[in-house]
Formats: C-alpha cells, structure tokens, sequence
C-alpha cells in the first residue's frame, strides 16, 4: 500500500464494485478511454477477481484511491505498459465531489514514485484531451511536459478533439 497524509493508494478489493461501476458507466468519460459500451456488474466482479494486480503480467495495474477515513474516490490506473521500453500510460480518475482538493495530484505523485523506484519504469505518459483544463493543470503541477499534440485523436459527440501528450521520465 502506498500512502501519505492525504491518500492512500490499494489494491481494488470487491467491495470497490460499485464504484467501479459508477465510473466505468459514466458515459460522459467514454470518450477519453477506449470503450463504448455500458459494463455489467458480473464483467467488473470478474476483472477485480481476475486481475492478478501484476503489471509485469496484466500489463496494467488498477489501484483505488483512498481518503484516511476509508473513503474510495476514484481510480489511479498504469496501462499499456511496455516491459521492454520500460513506459506506462497514466488514467485517473476522482469522483466529482473529491475534486479540486489536491487528491488526484497526490495520487499521481504517489504512483509516480512507486512507478519508478519499484516498478523500474522509466517513463510515464498521460494522454490529455485539450478542453480538459483541469487534468492539463494536474500534469503539469505533477511535473510532466507537454512533449506533443495528437491532432483528431478522440471522436467524440462534439467532434474530433486532440490529446496532449504529457511525459515525465525518471533517471
């Protein structure tokens, strides 16, 4: 478990369910991931029961973030790791009533520090959409650079939208 003042950083446990649920439903996030369909609860039961919590083995890892009270508030996610060049991509999320409080900085600070000293990642990439000011302020406040735009990237209901990509590398 990883964790400071503020958040904690676990393992996805199955009573984070309905959470998952709530977020992976949220038609309004469907354009910046990569699905487009609804999930059913038994699809998340079998995912959280399914993942091995092993990136060098699912080429992901999912952890719920954690206020000290017990509170889950969203998901802090690696994917698309790379085992050869050493790269994962960033995905977070926090429920909207936890938003604007410093919790998704802290879990991407977090997740940074575990990413590099445990995982031995050498870099680690989010993929922005560019109306989206305030995951644009997170990466930035958290140290990544902006390094490229992907023009056309998202299809979404109000048009083609590009992504920034933010890098940050660690030595």
């Amino acid at each position: 478990m990883l964790k400071s003042s503020k958040i904690k950083l676990r393992a996805v446990e199955p009573e984070d369910l309905d959470l998952m649920y709530l977020i992976e439903n949220d038609t309004e996030l469907w354009p910046y991931g990569q699905t487009s369909v609804p999930f059913s609860h038994y699809t998340l039961k079998r995912f959280i029961e399914e993942s091995s919590n092993d990136i060098f083995r699912d080429h992901q890892l999912r952890l719920v973030i954690e206020t000290p009270d017990g509170t889950s508030v969203g998901f802090v996610d690696l994917q698309n790791y790379e085992p050869q060049h050493h790269r994962a991509e960033v995905g977070i999320v926090v429920v909207p009533e936890k938003q604007r409080q410093g919790i998704a900085s802290e879990a991407l600070r977090l997740l940074s520090q575990y990413a590099s000293s445990h995982l031995g990642i050498h870099q680690l990439y989010g993929l922005v959409p560019e109306s989206n000011e305030a995951s644009i302020a997170l990466f930035q406040k958290c140290g990544y650079k902006k390094t490229a735009t992907l023009q056309d990237w998202l299809n979404t209901s109000a048009g083609w939208q590009s992504v920034i990509v933010f890098q940050t590398l660690f030595i």
